[in-house]
């Protein structure tokens, strides 16, 4: 994952055991958002997720919304 200057990029813990059809959707729908970069699941381990955001548009916790608002329980761990 390439990482533009004006970016940063988070690790969230996902709390649920995702399916890859639904890892799929998951990160489909948060690229498709305004202002996220990538997302895209940790090979061989599942739960977390690594999202790449502009910060002039977006914060960690908007970032956490989106996921949250797919109907996934996830906690922010923190930057890369």
């Amino acid at each position: 994952m390439t990482v533009a200057s004006g970016d940063i990029e988070i690790i969230l813990h996902v709390d649920e055991t995702l399916g890859e059809s639904r890892r799929n959707d998951l990160t489909d729908a948060l690229k498709n958002k305004d202002g996220i970069r990538s997302a895209e699941f940790c090979p061989l381990r599942y739960h977390l997720m690594l999202v790449s955001y502009d910060r002039d548009n977006l914060t960690s916790q908007d970032v956490l919304h989106q996921v949250k608002n797919q109907s996934v329980h996830a906690q922010l761990i923190g930057p890369v």
